[in-house]
């Protein structure tokens, strides 16, 4: 099947309308900080970690309303990752996908406790689906909880923070460690849980976190490449705020041409991953594929 644009957009506006339900309503004396998290998680995005949840649940068998809560949490998580990510102390952005940045549209003070907020509503949301009687809630909270925490995002935005200051360059393995952590863990939790809330196997939950790994790891060589290759109209951000935040990147070490090829063996290596399990899934295998060629 081709993933085309319409199609891709449905799915993405349906996912949306899940998300944006379990958002807090914005009143109260805590208003402010309510409105800041609903406009950082308003402000767009591909909504790829809730899209290969549920496609990952679709395709271990899973059917019903038990697997929105968590495509709302790591959608959350996601987006407190980005909010701190951009403030001044961070990266330094003022815009993000062609809007300002939290801090940028409110202030410092409110985009952090905006990230903070998120990512603690993000499991007071998740712990909505154990309202039902579902076998599987913890595990998947566990997941969740593993692949956000020390041992995974934080821990590889830390790695990434300290990088920057060290003076000698970075080698490939050490950006790996990064790469994997602070963008392919909250990838891996969103599959695995998608893959455990619907019944799957250890042995297969196991061969999902792999085929999630590589997928993490060429989207992140794949946004390395976007950085210098593509513009601030098509990316919606500043580009080449790598180099100008002196961070070493997948591209700086291997050059363009072997990343191209990297992100293209990786996404063939998920695919050969998705398409070996008994019940296939034509609309995940072709989502990951499009992130060989997206731009943006």
């Amino acid at each position: 099947m081709n993933l085309n644009k319409e199609r891709l957009k449905e799915r993405t506006k349906q996912i949306e309308e899940i998300i944006f339900s379990y958002l807090p309503k914005e009143k109260g004396e805590q208003k402010t900080v309510i409105e800041a998290m609903n406009y950082s998680v308003q402000a767009g995005g591909k909504r790829l970690r809730p899209m290969l949840m549920q496609e990952t649940y679709f395709m271990f068998g899973g059917d019903g309303e038990s697997i929105y809560p968590f495509m709302a949490a790591i959608e959350m998580i996601h987006t407190y990752s980005l909010v701190h990510d951009d403030l001044p102390a961070m990266d330094n952005d003022e815009y993000r996908r062609g809007k300002k940045t939290t801090w940028a549209q409110f202030d410092e003070c409110t985009a952090i406790l905006a990230g903070d907020a998120l990512l603690n509503f993000a499991f007071e949301t998740a712990l909505k689906a154990a309202k039902g009687d579902h076998p599987h809630i913890l595990h998947a909270l566990s997941i969740l909880a593993a692949k956000a925490g020390i041992y995974g995002m934080i821990g590889g935005q830390t790695a990434d923070i300290e990088a920057e200051k060290q003076t000698e360059v970075m080698d490939g393995e050490s950006l790996l460690f990064i790469h994997e952590h602070k963008t392919a863990a909250l990838i891996q939790a969103a599959m695995m849980i998608g893959a455990v809330m619907a019944g799957a196997s250890k042995e297969e939950t196991l061969l999902i976190e792999k085929c999630a790994y590589n997928i993490g790891i060429a989207f992140q060589i794949q946004d390395d490449i976007l950085d210098v290759t593509s513009t601030f109209d098509i990316l919606g951000k500043p580009i080449g705020s790598d180099e100008k935040n002196h961070k070493m990147t997948y591209v700086s070490i291997y050059g363009l041409e072997k990343s191209k090829e990297d992100v293209e063996r990786l996404s063939e290596e998920a695919i050969s991953i998705l398409s070996s399990f008994g019940r296939r899934n034509l609309f995940l295998e072709e989502l990951v594929k499009q992130l060989i060629n997206r731009e943006k």
